[in-house]
């Protein structure tokens, strides 16, 4: 098994980061050989003359496309210590080496993954990411800093970033990922190198799902079908028995919404549902890192004990943070309910069209079929349009309650 295995369906794009990882171990090993001899390293190994490997990368593609874990993997690669990795057919990337497995799963000293459960990255983190990035390798080859949301960096925190990808250190890598080249800065994106994803198969999702995770090939067929290839999703949805009542509440709504009252009942009970999630992830979170804070304070035992003074700014600070996180976990789910109500009506299209493809949500054929039949595709496209600019009001941050509630309105009116 090497680090690639992962990357499902993204031929293209990891042929071109195993030739660049090739690339990075040659500039590295033969670096290490010149400071031995007290010579020059050769700055590539490419007949050509030009080295697959560069400084800074940028991910991109639909959500679900893997870019994050193809991130990953080409991290891992760059550590890769195995003592093959040079030989006639072997590559850096082997997935058994302690460089390989520890980037894997996240414990690697020179590779830092950063990912944020915010709505946004500001400048403070930005700059401890640029101080980070300015260091040399602890021990591995290259310090890799993986950026898994560069989308959500404020403006500010982009211009921070500017100058580190501009002038890197030597032997220091950035791996930025994002939905599309437009969610990042023109100044950022036009010094790193662009590796577009696509959405992997079906058959390859649930082939993943099977070998990686265990689960029954028939469920991981049924979850992989459903999410449309968006790995992340399809994996909890074919382990966590929570996500799949919720998936199957939204596919009811649809039939709920013949009137106003039924319009503002289902609206209210998707925001309830992303609410039950938020509380959840609260509930699992928030407490110990209260606790712990209060700790490291040096707060006296027990929930009730007095805070030392001078640190309630502290606490504060993480209460704002967890406030920020519960509201971008609320978003997050009531986006992916909008996500698998847009798959609904797109099986209908595809039924009143008459198209040859599968369909998604195959367990609620009747369903589906029902209001194939009731309506045109004209009000279809129409309530398709309804979701997507729910989706887009939210982006705005319009209250949620208000952006659903016209969105309901308007799949009744199609």
């Amino acid at each position: 098994m090497t680090v690639w295995d992962d990357v499902v369906g993204q031929d293209r794009v990891t042929v071109q980061l195993a030739a660049a990882a090739r690339d990075a171990d040659a500039l590295i090993t033969a670096a290490h050989a010149a400071a031995g001899s007290g010579g020059q390293p050769a700055p590539s190994t490419d007949p050509s003359g030009a080295s697959q490997m560069t400084h800074a990368w940028l991910f991109t593609g639909p959500p679900g496309s893997g870019r994050a874990t193809a991130a990953r993997a080409f991290a891992a690669a760059l550590q890769c210590v195995s003592p093959d990795r040079a030989g006639e057919y072997g590559a850096p990337g082997c997935g058994f080496c302690d460089g390989c497995h520890t980037a894997l799963v996240g414990t690697h000293a020179d590779v830092e993954i950063v990912r944020t459960d915010l709505l946004s990255i500001g400048v403070k983190e930005t700059r401890d990411l640029v101080r980070r990035s300015s260091l040399s390798p602890a021990g591995g080859r290259w310090q890799v800093i993986v950026l898994e949301d560069a989308d959500r960096l404020t403006e500010g925190a982009g211009n921070v970033l500017l100058k580190a990808v501009e002038e890197p250190a030597p032997r220091t890598v950035w791996l930025l990922c994002a939905p599309s080249v437009e969610d990042v800065l023109p100044t950022i994106r036009s010094r790193c190198r662009h590796l577009s994803l696509c959405t992997p198969p079906v058959d390859a999702v649930a082939e993943v799902l099977v070998r990686r995770d265990g689960i029954e090939p028939a469920a991981a067929a049924r979850a992989a079908r459903a999410t449309q290839g968006h790995i992340g999703r399809a994996r909890r949805l074919a382990t966590d028995e929570r996500a799949r009542s919720r998936r199957t509440a939204v596919l009811k709504l649809p039939l709920r919404v013949d009137d106003i009252g039924g319009c503002l009942k289902a609206a209210q009970e998707l925001i309830d549902a992303a609410g039950e999630d938020a509380k959840q992830v609260a509930e699992d979170v928030d407490t110990k890192e209260t606790e712990e804070l209060r700790a490291a304070l040096g707060a006296a035992a027990g929930t009730g004990g007095r805070l030392p003074r001078g640190t309630a700014g502290a606490m504060k600070e993480l209460q704002d943070r967890q406030k920020r996180r519960s509201t971008r976990t609320q978003r997050d789910s009531l986006d992916l309910a909008l996500v698998d109500l847009t798959g609904f009506y797109r099986d209908v299209l595809a039924l009143q069209l008459g198209a040859s493809v599968a369909l998604a949500n195959d367990e609620v054929r009747d369903s589906v079929e029902r209001i194939a039949t009731a309506s045109t595709a004209e009000r279809t496209l129409r309530r398709i349009e309804a979701v997507i600019a729910c989706r887009e009001a939210l982006d705005r941050n319009v209250a949620p309650l208000l952006a659903v509630e016209a969105m309901t309105a308007a799949l009744r009116a199609g």
